[in-house]
Order: structure tokens, then C-alpha cells, then sequence
């Protein structure tokens, strides 16, 4: 089990919720919820009420425990307001997938870029995985830039027959992939 170390960059801190944040981690999922239902429908399904954001921080805690997530609340350190979450979820093979999002308000000052950063060196680090995943929408160019300026590159679209009924949702996502050894 890797413990629940705060990750530290020049303006954040992200670090594996408390039970304290559940009122801040509802606020935030509600406040953006239209922005986050596409993306994020799975975290919105589970927090639907305050009472559902304790229950969510607790299976965040049990699954940090077994390994099979890691997520971290991204925090100004200056301020200590909540700005978002990333996590990172080891797969088979030495791959690991991440996802974040930022509070509307937060968005454009650079913090999803030093957030990442930071969630990589955890992922090729202590997690021990040799190759990274951010999937983004095709009109999402903010989280396509940000993985681009991690070092991230985009994998070709899947080519798939004409007659196959997932083209469409299929296309409308793209792959973004960062090896241990680039």
C-alpha cells in the first residue's frame, strides 16, 4: 500500500481527500454539473447528494488502501480553495489511465498542467506504471492542450467498418499516451 502522501508543486497541493472535504467536493461536483456530465457521469451518478460525497471519499480511501485508485483533491496552497480533482487508476500491462477536472473558476491559470505534472512523476514513481492515458472528447482542446504540454501524444483513431454502430462515440474520443522511457 503506498501511503497517503500529499504531492507538492509550486501553487497546489494535492493530496488523497478527508472526510473534512466531502462538503467542499459536493459543492464543487454540483456547482458544475453540466459542465462535468458528459466526462464525468460515473463521479455525478455516485454524488448526488451531500451525503452521497462521504460515502464517495470513503471508497476513495479503501480503494487508495487496495491499490486500485488513487485520488487526490487539487487545492491552492496559497488560498486553500479547492480547485478540482485528478486520480490515476493502474490497468493491466504497467498502464495507468488519469482524469482531472477543475471548478469552472479555475480553469485557465495553468493549474490542470501542474497538477498532471505532478500526478506523472506518482504514476511512473511510486506506482511503478511505464505507461500513462488521458482520454479526452475530440471538442475538448483545453484537456487535449494539456496533455500535449505534459509530453502526452495522441493515438491515431481507430479504424473501424463503416457498419459498426460505436463509430461515432468511438470518434468522438481521443487517446493521449506518455511512456516511462520518452
Amino acid at each position: 500500500m503506498l501511503p497517503r502522501t500529499p504531492l507538492l508543486t509550486a501553487r497546489l497541493c494535492l493530496r488523497p481527500y478527508e472526510p473534512a472535504d466531502a462538503r467542499a467536493f459536493f459543492a464543487l461536483l454540483d456547482a458544475d454539473r453540466a459542465r462535468f456530465r458528459t466526462s464525468f457521469p460515473d463521479r455525478l451518478q455516485a454524488v448526488r447528494v451531500p451525503a452521497d460525497a462521504t460515502t464517495a471519499l470513503q471508497a476513495f480511501a479503501q480503494d487508495w488502501e487496495s491499490g486500485r485508485f488513487y485520488v487526490f483533491g487539487i487545492w491552492h496552497r496559497a488560498t486553500q480553495d479547492y480547485l478540482g480533482d485528478i486520480c490515476l487508476m493502474p490497468q493491466a500491462r504497467g498502464q495507468a489511465e488519469i482524469g482531472y477536472y477543475l471548478a469552472a473558476a479555475a480553469e485557465g491559470h495553468g493549474f490542470a498542467r501542474e497538477a498532471l505534472n505532478a500526478v506523472i512523476d506518482f504514476g511512473f514513481g511510486p506506482v511503478g506504471s511505464q505507461k500513462l492515458l488521458i482520454r479526452c472528447f475530440v471538442d475538448n482542446p483545453r484537456g487535449q492542450t494539456v496533455a500535449r504540454a505534459a509530453g502526452f501524444r495522441p493515438e491515431a483513431p481507430p479504424k473501424r467498418p463503416g457498419w459498426f454502430r460505436a463509430t461515432e462515440a468511438a470518434s468522438n474520443i481521443r487517446r493521449f499516451w506518455l511512456s516511462r522511457d520518452e
